[in-house]
């Protein structure tokens, strides 16, 4: 398992936060007739609980964007991935199919309701942190461009971020040539269900990405 840290930040900050890490060796592939399936039934299943509820009232989304606002981002324009994922499924626009890997971190995400990152591991260089991101950084967001950083939560590596609940980076995305995954899901309300969440991630990594060597691990602070 790789370490990660949770800065400081976040219990100064009065925000509770906890990190599901799942690290594994995998085999990506384009698709996966399985997959393909359970994300149809979740996709089904996460809309017809959404009718007529705001996503924004999704307890995990809700705590999302009050972590959001005490770093002082506005969660309405930086959105967490978990958010903007349900607010393309009560929209009718359906998902992106990307490769296995990904494809499995959008069914991780729906099931869950957190925003979690998935990562190459070969591209990532030690020690790791989750903090709050500084004046002037920035990173290519995968399908979005340059990205201000400036007050989201980041994942960080020794070279600079490579990861936010809102949006991952180019430099570390998973691709056909992937080996190893460093997965992250990212939970604002703390670390009930954590561990349950992980099992059942980790199983679906083994289903549809021939995950292996699979290690599991939940860091977390204490604010209240």
């Amino acid at each position: 398992m790789i370490p990660i840290a949770i800065s400081q930040e976040f219990a100064q900050a009065g925000v509770r936060v906890a990190l599901g890490c799942v690290a594994c060796a995998v085999a990506v592939t384009e698709s996966h007739p399985a997959l393909a399936a359970a994300l149809d039934a979740e996709v089904a299943r996460r809309t017809a609980e959404l009718a007529g509820r705001p996503v924004s009232e999704v307890p995990q989304i809700a705590a999302a964007r009050r972590a959001y606002r005490a770093f002082g981002k506005d969660p309405a324009r930086y959105r967490v991935s978990s958010e903007a994922l349900m607010r393309r499924l009560v929209k009718g626009q359906g998902l992106y199919r990307i490769n296995t890997a990904v494809d499995t971190n959008t069914l991780i995400s729906l099931r869950t309701g957190h925003s979690v990152g998935m990562f190459d591991a070969a591209t990532l260089a030690p020690p790791l942190t989750f903090r709050r991101a500084g004046p002037g950084e920035t990173y290519e967001g995968i399908g979005r461009g340059p990205m201000n950083l400036e007050a989201l939560p980041v994942l960080a590596d020794a070279h600079g971020p490579f990861g936010s609940p809102t949006s991952d980076s180019e430099r570390s995305k998973v691709t056909l040539a992937t080996t190893r995954l460093f997965m992250t899901v990212i939970a604002f309300d703390g670390d009930a269900g954590l561990e349950a969440a992980l099992a059942w991630a980790a199983g679906a990594l083994e289903s549809y990405c021939a995950a292996s060597d699979v290690e599991t691990a939940v860091v977390a602070n204490h604010a209240r």
